[in-house]
């Protein structure tokens, strides 16, 4: 495979990766206020394990070589784990709009934390894509009107959830700096049931699993389970650790800035309310940004 195609590869993932992620915050959001954020991860979690489990022994197999310096899959699937813990913390006190809001500061965080850790500098005409993005995203969470613009407040669930971005940031560059050259399933399953793991030791401190009576949960949370389990939690774990080993950490993140465009059209599928035209040009920005970073 020629270096442009695997590029290019890494670009589609992305852009996949953008359009399931957005999805679990608008399905999330309605989940969120009827189970702990810990039982809800739990369970999606060890569902997402034993179908990546499934996927990686299908494909390229599950070895003992894949554990040398087995101390990179607790800290990889420890940041993940903080991330979906506090994005549904996040969700329970805020709106799906307001965390895509704060997710938007990923691509920026992350490119911070590939300079430092691999020392992955951002060109002019890299950061001038990230800064029109980071506009167009502005723009598309604020409804495209200036008044709201200039009022936002930051409140405690945004707060709480830029933790959990920070995490999620620094994940990005850490994947290719511990990544010994396993293949991608396989990395991405060890990493998973290292944060399953965290996930359940939590839960099970917090007595949420417990305390969560499963028989009365109304379908909109078995449902957001299974899709935060097959979608959000195993596609998107395969395709951020298949486009980290491609491109430099910031190029990964920048598609962080079609999380909020992806989260209108979500919601509008959700609650029948569809963008007008001034949204609508927020979204051409965003799109025109990635656009400028696909380019090489």
């Amino acid at each position: 495979m020629t270096p442009t195609r695997d590029r290019s590869l890494g670009h589609l993932a992305m852009l996949l990766f953008a359009l399931v992620i957005s999805g679990s915050f608008s399905l999330g959001g309605r989940a969120a206020a009827l189970i702990a954020p810990e039982a809800l991860n739990a369970a999606r979690f060890a569902l997402g394990s034993g179908v990546l489990a499934g996927a990686a022994m299908m494909g390229p197999g599950l070895r003992r070589a894949q554990l040398v310096q087995p101390w990179r899959y607790p800290l990889l699937g420890g940041l993940l784990a903080l991330y979906f813990i506090l994005m549904f913390v996040a969700l329970r006190i805020t709106d799906p709009v307001s965390t895509g809001a704060v997710f938007t500061l990923t691509p920026i965080l992350s490119a911070l934390f590939g300079w430092i850790l691999l020392r992955q500098a951002a060109p002019p005409r890299m950061a001038g894509a990230l800064a029109l993005g980071g506009a167009g995203a502005a723009w598309v969470i604020f409804d495209g009107t200036l008044e709201r613009l200039l009022a936002f407040e930051i409140g405690r669930g945004e707060a709480i959830f830029f933790v959990g971005v920070a995490a999620h940031a620094l994940y990005t560059p850490l994947v290719r700096r511990l990544n010994r050259g396993e293949p991608a399933l396989a990395f991405s399953f060890w990493t998973m049931l290292a944060a399953c793991g965290i996930i359940w030791i939590v839960a099970l401190a917090t007595g949420s699993i417990f305390s969560t009576d499963w028989s009365a949960m109304p379908p909109i949370v078995w449902g957001a389970i299974v899709y935060l389990a097959l979608g959000a939690t195993a596609l998107t774990f395969f395709l951020l650790q298949f486009a980290a080993m491609r491109l430099p950490s910031g190029k990964v993140m920048a598609y962080g800035y079609l999380v909020p465009s992806f989260i209108v059209l979500w919601e509008g599928l959700f609650a029948g309310q569809w963008p007008g035209p001034s949204v609508l040009a927020g979204i051409g920005v965003t799109i025109v940004a990635m656009l400028l970073l696909l380019r090489e």
